[in-house]
């Protein structure tokens, strides 16, 4: 289980007993893309607060109790911040390297538009961002007929 703590100060806010998924999609990805990440009716900026993640065994509520959850999850498991967000760049960069192959090929083989290279990428941001760094190589180019 994975535990996580946001800390900007005066403020601190920390979840407990999210699966390695979860954890990803509520906070790793956004945090990696610099976007703010809304938890505890606050909104925390990547680049204003610091984030630890933890590796622990899940909790019960009688260890959550009294806010003491931290305290056990800081003295039982093993701090996998760095890890985490290692690994998840890594997989970012194998999946846009992956969406630009993917991109290349079926523009290789007729034209492309900017919904049909959406639809193959996790977002409309990711689509963009792929599509504009392979004209910017001279890779790929803009036709107006389809």
């Amino acid at each position: 289980m994975f535990h996580f703590e946001l800390r900007q100060f005066p403020h601190v806010a920390r979840a407990f007993n999210l699966s390695e998924q979860e954890l990803e999609a509520r906070l790793v990805r956004p945090w990696l893309a610099g976007q703010p990440v809304q938890y505890d009716d606050r909104r925390w900026s990547p680049d204003r607060a610091r984030l630890t993640i933890y590796e622990a065994p899940q909790l019960r509520t009688d260890q959550l109790g009294l806010g003491r959850g931290w305290a056990e999850v800081t003295r039982s498991g093993t701090n996998v911040t760095e890890q985490l967000l290692v690994r998840a760049r890594a997989n970012e960069r194998s999946a846009a390297g992956e969406l630009r192959d993917e991109v290349l090929r079926r523009a290789r083989a007729g034209a492309l538009t900017l919904d049909e290279v959406t639809a193959l990428a996790p977002g409309r941001e990711a689509a963009e961002q792929v599509v504009l760094e392979l004209l910017r190589e001279g890779r790929l180019t803009v036709s107006g007929r389809r």
